[in-house]
């Protein structure tokens, strides 16, 4: 097994622990999109995700997959990224947080470290005494691939 999806496999039985834990039920449609989301490796539309489990269970309705998301997002087991104008998601990974760039014109999203934005926490809370969130900071723009390129309308 490779140490990516080691990791992987590591963040969702965490994610699954934790809605044990604190006393929600392991229910089979709660699973499975748990899942979907771990295996994805990135950002997934909530589309993706109900396509996907639907492929997995026939029966998967779409309200079950936002009710399931929206809990799993109140329980910090994944994040909610705004990439264009629909909502991502990806597993929360406790050791390894981070922050988005999106691309205004592929929509694409990458990882920021939390590195870049203690220097900008440190100037705020200096300047201002104002004490920001940053627990999950997007920063929209143009990527290198369509740099040159015009925004899409």
């Amino acid at each position: 097994m490779s140490s990516s999806n080691q990791a992987t496999r590591q963040v969702h039985e965490r994610a699954v622990e934790s809605l044990r834990e604190q006393g929600y039920r392991l229910t089979p449609q709660r699973l499975l999109i748990l899942s979907v989301v771990a295996e994805s490796g990135g950002h997934m539309g909530v589309d993706q995700v109900f396509r996907l489990a639907k492929e997995a269970y026939p029966y998967m309705d779409i309200a079950t997959v936002y009710r399931t998301l929206h809990l799993l997002k109140k329980l910090n087991v994944v994040t909610e990224v705004a990439i264009g104008d629909r909502l991502h998601y990806e597993l929360t990974d406790p050791e390894g947080r981070h922050h988005h760039m999106v691309c205004q014109i592929c929509s694409g999203a990458f990882n920021l470290s939390p590195h870049y934005l203690e220097q900008f926490r440190h100037t705020l809370m200096q300047e201002f005494n104002f004490e920001p969130d940053l627990e999950h900071f997007t920063i929209t723009g143009v990527c290198s691939t369509c740099q040159g390129q015009p925004a899409k309308g």
